[in-house]
């Protein structure tokens, strides 16, 4: 390159700076700054060249680029106090002591929250979170939990189908319970176990004020050797303490579930009355709530998932997770959960 072309390339540097300058807004001044003015612009490259001219071309040229470099720096002080000064015009009228404007925040709903705290308080016990899925085969969700084809239990479960089959010929379902994650979780599985399996659930039920077609489950599931009812007792009483508080009662009552033996009814004394109102609408002044049921896992459960009740055992417990959620928040309706007034929410 020869100082007549080093000139032209000096040229064509300020009038590209020229033309980005001029366009340039408040958030690319320094990407144009660095651009042509960087240890690696434009012009610190060009002027990098004039290590192969002679002395007196560098003294010539040399000039000629601090010149540029110069106006370069000046004209971009000057757009920078040009874009300055409209800002601060454009602010002038601006009243910046005002508040800003009010934004909603959005919160969890009331279930979530409720799940959330079950499944927090179960993790402190050594419970571990297990999921599966909506749409469930009848092995799972009846089989495998001792509910042969023609137990009369089935009825109770209100059960919707899919309309397409499994791989045994068999009408696939909507889970009626989160009961087959349990299965799912404990065939193959190497045991002891320990997990909590909350999750909606489906049931064909009219809704009213204590029902409603699609629900929350939670379900937790202990296998061990030497399981016994006093381990339930104990988790049972652990988890109520932590959810509800320290003068929170348990008591058992004998129920029958297929996949428990013994079963029980677990109830809790009424955290709205303690028991000791004489017209609780919330417990009907018994000052009991019915909360969950469970029990001893059934042999026959334990076979199902290949493994020896003779060398293990296990207890099992479930409970809709609205029941704890209206509970928790003092709603007396089940249906408020799903009609989305916000005027309840704003109240939680």
């Amino acid at each position: 390159m020869n100082a007549s072309e080093w000139k032209e390339k000096l040229s064509r540097v300020g009038e590209s700076f020229s033309s980005a300058i001029s366009g340039a807004a408040a958030g690319n001044i320094a990407e144009v700054e660095l651009q042509f003015l960087g240890r690696k612009g434009e012009l610190a490259l060009l002027l990098r060249d004039l290590g192969s001219f002679t002395i007196e071309e560098k003294k010539e040229l040399g000039r000629l680029g601090n010149e540029l470099k110069a106006r370069l720096v000046a004209a971009l002080e000057a757009r920078e106090a040009e874009l300055g000064a409209g800002r601060a015009k454009a602010a002038a009228g601006l009243d910046l002591t005002l508040s800003g404007r009010p934004f909603p925040k959005g919160s969890l709903h009331p279930i979530t929250q409720a799940m959330d705290r079950i499944t927090v308080s179960l993790m402190k016990l050594g419970f571990s979170v297990a999921e599966g899925p909506h749409v469930e085969e009848d092995h799972y969700n009846f089989e495998a939990l001792n509910f042969p084809a023609d137990h009369p239990a089935r009825d109770m479960q209100d059960t919707f189908y899919a309309g397409v089959k499994d791989a045994s010929g068999k009408d696939m379902l909507l889970r009626t319970h989160t009961s087959p994650v349990q299965i799912r979780s404990m065939k193959g599985a190497q045991l002891p176990l320990r997990i909590i399996s909350p999750g909606r659930v489906f049931r064909s039920e009219a809704v009213d004020a204590s029902h409603s077609f699609v629900f929350h489950q939670m379900e937790g599931l202990y296998v061990d050797k030497a399981v016994s009812m006093a381990d339930l007792r104990w988790t049972l009483d652990a988890f109520i303490k932590d959810l509800f508080g320290s003068a929170a009662k348990v008591r058992f009552a004998p129920s029958y579930f297929p996949f428990v033996e013994p079963g029980a009814q677990v109830e809790v004394s009424c955290v709205f009355c303690g028991g000791k109102a004489d017209k609780c609408p919330v417990c009907k002044s018994t000052g009991w709530l019915e909360m969950l049921g469970a029990g001893m896992v059934h042999p026959n459960v334990l076979k199902a998932c290949g493994h020896d009740p003779e060398k293990w055992s296990g207890f099992a417990f479930g409970a809709g997770v609205e029941r704890f959620a209206m509970l928790l928040f003092g709603i007396k309706d089940m249906r408020m959960f799903y009609e989305n007034d916000l005027r309840v929410w704003k109240q939680l």
